[in-house]
Order: structure tokens, then C-alpha cells, then sequence
């Protein structure tokens, strides 16, 4: 297994980044698929009520991938600024720590889970008719909340290692594999929702094996180190960590913002629209990771760049990658709201036949909803930027701005003022307003050098 050869000091920028991103965005599609297959595969084989108890499961894989994007943007800044500065071993005795405390952290979440899974399904806003799918569906995707999250830290361990090809096979395999697996359990096996959650499992826990395999036995950079138990070595690495978590913690509040966004929906769908409502908008929610992974691959491929040139003082390279990825973030976001308006009576019949209910709703509604696609990928790079630069009480400000502060007063408000639109409307007008705090933000401290302090 060949280490990619990456020199993040000297290369040309634009061929860096388009170095690292074009595996890294391609990765990201493909392991998008295993939230689209189950969507697919449980909205066609096992109607719309199971399609609404994924969305009212989905805010879990939202938690989980967070922690992971809060620790591995956390481990990946930090270690992008000790390589920088030739300290290797330090480097990997981060990531070692990301690594075990998140583990820890996940292992105790899935538990509670498990423990009290109808308690736990109430909260998101389940009722009555689809708790028995929602049980199915938690069976085994819960279990597999902790492999998931590996992935996530591990993708970008990969990609700091030098090897962006070999994360996007991580992220490949996985998804082709829950593909196969989805179809099988669904149809020839008819396991329903529950071999779809099977699935997802399964697929998850091989994924975190391929990357475990590359860390123990073919990493050039990053090692894992044997963690120490002495009092001396746990208040050291509670330091990193907790320096980690407040680098990274921007990208767990953007995650949980998407949780925010749904959980905040089903209960404002269902009690406009009732359970075909719900069914209606987990459509969108399967779009919007989808938008999410091209705007994160973006922000994922400038921050190693970013990161480690602010770290050996080289800002003219650090400005020309945040000006690559805003541009790069604009064009894809354009795209992907133009087809999601244009394409929306397509892309609803993957999810669910037209005869049902749920499907003449969400055909009215995608469109509405896809207006956010635009800004949506624009906040994620440059809440990413400031991040790279440990700028983290600027990303946090603006992560809780449109994760939380905008987006739930609109999914109550405009449906009160222009109706059943407004549903639709909620998350296109958090992310317009997030975007222009962000540019009133630059405005007002353009001439400010000393950026990172912010």
C-alpha cells in the first residue's frame, strides 16, 4: 500500500487541492449511498412509514458523525501544525488520543441507546404508529454507531497521512457493500427495515477494519501509540483533547445542526402533515447529506493546506486555497440546487412510488428546500476556514447561528405566515441569513491581521 507523495508547503495550490479533493469528494459520494440506499431500498420495499422511522433514527447518525468531525478536525489541525513543525511522534500521540477517548465516548452513548430505546425514539419524535419500525431500524444500526464514528476520524488521519486515495476506497467499499447488502435483505430475504439497519451495520464495521488495518500496518506518518494509564499521561492527554474538542467542536455543531434541522422538522411535519409529512421531508434529508459531503470535501481539502501553511507562516498560500475552495463551493453548490429543482419529481420517485401521499408532498416541497443547497456549501468552507486557523469561538458562533438560533424560529414561525411553503422554506432562510452574518462578519475585520484571535 503506497503512501501518496504530497509536499503541503511547496506544491502549487490549486493542484494540491484538486490532489486531495477529487478522491476525498468522490469517497464522500459514494459512502452518501449508504443513506440514499436505505432510503431507496426501505421507501420501495417497505413503504413510507419505514422510509419516516429512518429520518426519526437518522439525528443518531448525525450525533455520531459529529463527535467523529469534532475530534478528527480537532486531531487533523493539531497534527497539520506539529508535522509542520517536524514533531512526528506528537503528531501520532493525538491522533492516538482522538482516537480512544472518542471510543470511550461512543460505546457509552450506544449503550444508553439500547438500554432505552423507546425513550430514546420519543425524543426524536416518534409516534405511536412507526415505534415498532423505529425499533427494527435501531436493532443493529445503534451497535454500529461507534465503527462509524472511527470512520470519521480515521478518513481524515488518512488524508493527513498523505493517502486521499486510499480514503476514498474507505469510503467506497463501504457503500458499495451496504448497496448489495441493502438489496438483499429488503427483497430476496425480506427482512424489511430491519435488514436495511443489518446493512448499514455491517457496512460500517468493515469500513473502521480497512482503516484500522492502513493505521497498525502501512501508515508512513501517523502511528498509533499504546495509550498510558499513569496520572501524568491521562492529565496530558485530557489537555490535547481538550484542545482538540475546541478546534473541532465548530464541526460537531454543524453535524448536530443537520440533527437540529430534522428533529426540529418531524415535529413541526407531523403536526402539519402527519406521518406522510415526515415521509415527505426525510426525502430532503436524504438530499441534504448528499449536499453536505461535496460542501465538507471542499472544507476537508482546504484544511490540511490552510493548517499547515499557517503553521510555517506562508499566508499567501493559506488566502490562495480559502479563494479556491469559495469558488469551488459556489459552482458545486449552484449545480446541485439547480438539479435538485429542476430534477425534484425524479429524484422524489427513488424514494416512493406515485400513488402514495407522501409523494405528492414532497415533489411540492423539494423545491422550495433545494434553494438551500447554494448557501448551505458556501457557510460549511467558511466555517471550515476559520477553523483551520483556530479561529474556533468565530466557527462555533457561526455554526450555532444557522444550526440552531435561525433555523428552529423559522420552522416555527413561517408556517404560521405563508403555510405549508414555510415548511420547506425554514432551512433556505437559516442558511441565507447564516451567509450574510458571515460576509457582515468579514466586512468588519478585513483589516484585521491577526485573523486566528479573532
Amino acid at each position: 500500500m503506497k503512501r501518496d507523495s504530497i509536499n503541503w508547503k511547496e506544491t502549487n495550490v490549486p493542484l494540491l487541492f484538486c490532489k486531495i479533493f477529487i478522491p476525498t469528494l468522490l469517497g464522500m459520494l459514494l459512502a452518501s449511498t449508504i443513506n440514499i440506499a436505505d432510503g431507496v431500498f426501505v421507501g420501495r420495499g417497505a413503504g413510507s412509514h419505514a422510509l419516516a422511522a429512518v429520518n426519526i433514527v437518522a439525528p443518531f447518525f448525525m450525533v455520531t458523525t459529529g463527535v467523529g468531525l469534532m475530534f478528527g478536525t480537532g486531531a487533523s489541525i493539531v497534527s497539520s501544525v506539529l508535522l509542520s513543525q517536524g514533531r512526528r511522534k506528537a503528531a501520532s500521540i493525538n491522533v492516538t488520543q482522538a482516537f480512544t477517548v472518542s471510543v470511550f465516548i461512543m460505546v457509552i452513548l450506544a449503550a444508553l441507546i439500547m438500554l432505552f430505546p423507546e425513550t430514546a425514539a420519543r425524543m426524536m419524535g416518534c409516534s405511536d404508529p412507526l415505534m415498532p419500525y423505529v425499533k427494527d431500524y435501531m436493532r443493529w444500526v445503534i451497535p454500529s454507531l461507534p465503527f462509524g464514528m472511527l470512520m470519521s476520524i480515521g478518513l481524515f488521519v488518512l488524508r493527513l497521512d498523505g493517502s486521499p486515495v486510499y480514503a476514498m476506497v474507505c469510503n467506497s467499499v463501504p457503500a458499495i457493500l451496504n448497496v448489495v447488502l441493502d438489496y438483499l435483505f429488503v427483497f430476496p430475504m425480506q427482512m424489511g427495515i430491519e435488514g436495511a439497519s443489518l446493512a448499514t451495520g455491517i457496512a460500517q464495521v468493515f469500513g473502521s477494519l480497512m482503516i484500522g488495518v492502513y493505521l497498525w500496518r502501512y501508515a508512513r506518518t501517523i502511528h498509533f501509540y499504546k495509550p498510558k494509564f499513569t496520572v501524568k499521561s491521562i492529565r496530558l492527554t485530557m489537555r490535547n483533547i481538550g484542545y482538540q474538542v475546541k478546534l473541532g467542536i465548530p464541526s460537531m455543531i454543524g453535524e448536530l445542526a443537520i440533527a437540529c434541522m430534522m428533529l426540529t422538522g418531524n415535529f413541526v411535519f407531523i403536526r402539519y402533515l402527519g406521518e406522510y409529512g415526515v415521509a415527505a421531508f426525510s426525502v430532503a434529508c436524504y438530499c441534504f447529506p448528499l449536499v453536505f459531503m461535496i460542501g465538507n470535501a471542499i472544507a476537508q481539502s482546504a484544511q490540511p493546506i490552510v493548517s499547515y501553511n499557517y503553521g510555517a507562516g506562508q499566508q499567501a498560500r493559506v488566502t490562495q486555497a480559502f479563494r479556491f475552495s469559495i469558488l469551488l463551493a459556489f459552482a458545486c453548490g449552484l449545480l446541485v440546487t439547480l438539479g435538485g429543482i429542476a430534477e425534484s419529481p425524479r429524484i422524489v420517485s427513488l424514494f416512493l412510488s406515485g400513488a402514495m401521499t407522501a409523494t405528492n408532498i414532497a415533489q411540492e416541497g423539494l423545491p422550495y428546500f433545494s434553494v438551500a443547497f447554494l448557501f448551505f456549501a458556501l457557510n460549511l468552507v467558511c466555517v471550515g476556514y476559520y477553523q483551520s486557523l483556530g479561529c474556533f469561538k468565530t466557527a462555533i458562533l457561526l455554526m450555532l447561528l444557522r444550526g440552531l438560533v435561525f433555523v428552529v424560529p423559522a420552522f416555527l414561525v413561517l408556517p404560521r405566515v405563508i403555510g405549508v411553503p414555510g415548511l420547506w422554506l425554514a432551512v433556505p432562510l437559516s442558511e441565507i441569513m447564516t451567509l450574510t452574518t458571515i460576509l457582515v462578519y468579514y466586512l468588519l475585520n478585513r483589516n484585521n491581521k491577526n485573523i486566528s484571535n479573532l
